[in-house]
């Protein structure tokens, strides 16, 4: 699509890399924000409000002229980035002894999503004769959700209420593990002793913080720079528009079983080291190869599809395990998401401007390498927990 809309509009490979990376401007933006929203109406109705903007910023990208591509996309990321927050915390509320597979299966509905649509996009364009309406078309999956949601909400009655004034007041839900002893005396009951367990730190100053953030920011850059580019890598391969998107369907869809598998190893000797290197290897196998030899394209999807989904579990369940209640996981999900995808936006934009001024793909592919390579490197230092979380 971006080959398409950048031809039509002429818009070079610079203008389409900022489109690329708009969305991961926005999470960065408004995961920060998205802890107020829940603390005035929980998750599950902020969640519903994010599918609702979600779905009329895909009609607007859609039919809003030139403006309606920046602003569309823009209500686009704020809606994502409401879900990329909460359901770190949510899996954690809902499957407080199940955090890893809860992920897993997340993880694997969003990566379906993703490739999906990769896949089909390039065919609904050509059956409609017109990208607008191909873009349009995954406004109905919001939807869809947003009707199943509002019956989850509805069952669910005051527990999300209950929910959201836990995360205005300090005090925890009764469904999350560990919850029920906070580490300091804020939403205590009156009169009640603090607990034995020392003070801890801020979240910004606690160096796991940080690890786990650059972690979520690295795997993301790779991911969405593969998403918005690997289509255009592999035209200019000689591969086909049809072949293109398979190879995208394949990258991104390889990663609902590395996804699910990837949570037998995040206990491997009390720590995550195992899976979160596991899991960022394949990137940099992958990026040497798109770029010493891009005609084996779909070989490296194949490997770079592994690596990818596996990243992101082992990412979101950093956030959840690091997290000792309810509302820490939502704090700490809106930070290391908000930094972590300002992080990872300079992937696509940056990949697009070196394709741009160097006229090859090896360039920017560099850049990939070396993204990837430092994943590897942060696997350890985030992969470890903290003296505080051994604590607990």
């Amino acid at each position: 699509m971006l080959t398409r809309i950048g031809d039509e509009l002429h818009w070079g490979e610079t203008v389409l890399g900022l489109l690329g990376a708009m969305p991961l401007w926005m999470f960065a933006a408004f995961s920060p924000l998205v802890r107020f929203i829940t603390a005035r109406i929980g998750e599950d109705r902020t969640i519903l409000a994010a599918l609702l903007v979600l779905a009329a910023g895909d009609i607007v990208r859609s039919f809003g002229g030139p403006a309606g591509i920046w602003l569309g996309t823009v209500a686009v990321g704020a809606g994502i980035a409401a879900g990329n927050v909460l359901v770190p915390a949510i899996a954690k509320r809902d499957y407080a002894g199940h955090v890893p597979l809860a992920t897993g299966v997340y993880s694997a509905c969003i990566t379906s999503g993703s490739a999906i649509a990769g896949l089909t996009s390039a065919t609904f364009a050509d059956m409609f004769g017109d990208w607008r309406r191909s873009l349009a078309v995954w406004a109905l999956p919001a939807l869809v959700v947003a009707g199943a949601w509002s019956i989850r909400l509805t069952r669910r009655g005051p527990r999300d209420g209950t929910s959201a004034q836990s995360v205005e007041s300090g005090s925890a839900t009764g469904s999350t593990t560990g919850a029920a002893s906070d580490v300091t005396t804020s939403g205590a009951t009156p009169g009640a002793r603090p607990t034995a367990r020392p003070a801890t730190r801020p979240l910004w100053r606690r160096p796991m913080t940080w690890w786990v953030t650059l972690f979520m920011g690295l795997q993301s850059a790779a991911f969405y720079t593969m998403s918005n580019w690997l289509p255009s890598v592999a035209v200019s391969a000689g591969f086909t528009d049809m072949q293109a998107g398979v190879q995208l369907f394949v990258f991104q869809s390889l990663g609902i079983l590395s996804g699910l598998l990837i949570p037998a190893l995040m206990r491997v000797r009390g720590n995550q080291v195992c899976a979160a290197l596991t899991a960022s290897v394949p990137m940099v196998i992958a990026g040497f190869g798109w770029m010493l030899l891009p005609s084996w394209s779909a070989v490296w999807s194949v490997v770079g599809g592994v690596g990818q989904g596996a990243s992101l579990v082992v990412a979101l369940t950093l956030i959840s395990l690091r997290g000792r209640t309810a509302e820490e996981t939502v704090a700490l999900s809106g930070m290391a998401q908000s930094i972590g995808y300002l992080i990872a936006s300079v992937g696509p934009f940056a990949f697009g401007a070196l394709s741009e001024a160097s006229g090859t793909w090896s360039a920017p592919f560099v850049l990939v390498v070396v993204l990837a390579l430092a994943q590897c490197a942060v696997a350890f230092p985030a992969g470890v927990p903290s003296e505080e979380e051994s604590a607990m």
